[in-house]
């Protein structure tokens, strides 16, 4: 409780007075007298007797007031003036608080607020805090050497300044990376964890391993060190542990764990720390990477000699499994692979053939691949699996695999128009077509796809459209002919295929419907469009 001396204080303070306000926000300060220690109400009280100019207020918020409580102040910016008085005065801490406040701030309100000028001071001031060896205040100036006072050039001429001006900022440009990347360095040989974090980061862009590891194992032998005892508590995937550690540390994790596996010799138990806590920390990536490993095999699904022991296939489906629920197809095709080993003791070709299909979905380019070649290998089994082997080998074919495209061209064909087609579009009139739509729908068609004369005549549009091709199969009435496939390959062949499509929709195509049989096709044919018999009777052979 506010003693009777304290209360008279508050009572001037309130009242305006600056010796009472600078009084009042020291004891609010340190504490004591019956008034509580808060730094916020300290700064309140102390911002508003440096307003009247008591110097030793300034002092006191530059010394006394950290970073965070200003921050919280209602106008953090108001209170860089104090801070700057009291570096000016000689307080070094007070200088890199101005500099956070400073450079922190992003948007409109910032400039509003932080003139250039002192932008460039700030850096002046973190250079000096720096070069004094602050590690805080090496790793601020390494985020914002960009900031710096802009020379003036003599302008002689329009070409002479465009030259100068490129010149002068790439220069600039290179500066300010050289800069960067000194105070960066710096500030890592002194602790700061995200200057280290940022070198790992750019060593690896640049796949210097060399230096991503001289950065990045330390950080992460700590986080493994750091996170031992909650990791041998879990039994799942943690979010918890996720939020703990962040992305950055999880990447970082995973990144140390592959680029360790590339050396000669490693600590096969360092690498399993590693993609086990980012695996825990419920990294999907990190989860396939432990899969593989437990499976001591890559994504490709060759076996690797890697580590100690022999392969935990129980361990490696259940973090594949996973990272497959997570949305990667690489996991389900490692499954997949898993699932034909014939040294995993429960091997099993219905689960392989289920998680094959899995990736195939999800895009993989080798498990669609694959399931375009078992397709084809077992079209005999079932009629259908030619038109399967076609979709999964378009699939593959359009991520430019070149097997895949390679067999496709043998197996289906692509469209090609007629010349038997063409000759007779040419000789369809508007009243012809609209005396036998069928009929000048199927020349359409075989003027697109290359039909045979019996084939277009013949053909079964409610049954030939697959989608992704034509199947053209008129064995049951015309026995000379053969069961093939033609690829759908633009968009027009489709807006086409589909428009001949909503014609036929719900009519009979066989020989007991409105065109009835073959004989009576042909002879509407050579009535309504007298070809050349020349031109067409090897179709009919065909």
């Amino acid at each position: 409780m506010a003693k009777r001396e304290d209360l008279a204080i508050i009572r001037a303070a309130r009242a305006g007075q600056g010796p009472a306000q600078l009084a009042l926000g020291k004891r609010y300060l340190f504490g004591g007298n019956g008034l509580p220690q808060s730094l916020s109400t300290a700064l309140h009280w102390l911002d508003r007797a440096a307003q009247q100019q008591e110097s030793e207020a300034w002092m006191l918020i530059g010394s006394h007031i950290p970073l965070d409580v200003a921050r919280a102040a209602a106008d953090p910016f108001a209170l860089c003036v104090w801070y700057e008085r009291a570096f000016d005065a000689g307080l070094m801490q007070a200088g890199l608080v101005l500099a956070q406040l400073v450079l922190a701030g992003e948007g409109q309100a910032a400039a509003q607020h932080v003139s250039q000028g002192l932008r460039v001071k700030v850096i002046k001031v973190l250079e000096t805090a720096a070069n004094a060896g602050v590690a805080e205040a090496q790793w601020l100036l390494a985020q914002h050497a960009d900031i710096a006072p802009q020379p003036s050039t003599e302008r002689k001429s329009l070409d002479e300044h465009v030259i100068a001006v490129q010149s002068h900022r790439l220069a600039e440009q290179q500066a300010e990376q050289d800069a960067t990347l000194k105070w960066t360095a710096r500030a890592a040989d002194a602790g700061v964890t995200q200057a280290q974090q940022s070198l790992a980061q750019l060593a690896w862009e640049k796949s210097d391993w060399p230096v991503f590891l001289e950065r990045a194992l330390p950080l992460a032998k700590a986080l493994a060190e750091q996170y031992a005892d909650i990791l041998a508590q879990l039994n799942v995937p943690s979010e918890t542990l996720a939020r703990q550690l962040g992305e950055e540390n999880l990447s970082l994790l995973l990144r140390c764990a592959q680029v360790l596996q590339t050396n000669a010799s490693f600590d096969a138990g360092e690498v399993q720390q590693f993609l086990e806590l980012a695996a825990y920390g419920d990294d999907k990536t990190a989860q396939l990477a432990l899969g593989l490993w437990y499976a001591r095999m890559n994504s490709d699904g060759e076996r690797l000699l890697v580590g100690t022991g022999s392969a935990n296939y129980k361990k490696a489906i259940r973090w594949l499994t996973l990272a497959g629920e997570a949305g990667l197809a690489d996991a389900w095709y490692a499954l997949s692979r898993i699932y034909l080993k014939s040294e995993f003791s429960q091997r099993n070709l219905v689960d392989m053939q289920r998680h094959l299909e899995h990736a195939a979905e999800m895009g993989h380019c080798a498990a669609q691949l694959e399931c375009g070649l078992s397709a084809w290998r077992n079209r005999r089994e079932k009629l259908a699996n030619d038109v399967r082997a076609v979709y999964w080998l378009q699939k593959a074919a359009a991520q430019g695999n070149t097997e895949a495209a390679s067999l496709l061209a043998k197996i289906a064909d692509s469209a090609q128009p007629a010349p038997w087609a063409e000759s007779a579009k040419q000789q369809l009139t508007r009243e012809l077509v609209t005396a036998h739509p069928f009929l000048a729908a199927r020349i359409e068609l075989a003027t697109i796809f290359g039909l045979s004369r019996p084939e277009a005549l013949l053909l079964d549009l409610n049954q030939a459209d697959c989608g992704h091709c034509l199947v053209v199969d008129i064995r049951g009435h015309y026995a000379r002919s053969k069961r093939r496939l033609i690829q759908i390959q633009t968009g027009e062949e489709r807006q086409a295929l589909s428009r001949v499509a909503r014609l036929f929709e719900d009519v009979d195509c066989g020989p007991n419907g409105p065109e009835g049989n073959y004989r009576q096709r042909l002879y509407r044919f050579k009535a309504a469009v007298p070809v050349a018999v020349s031109g067409t009777e090897a179709d009919d052979l065909a």
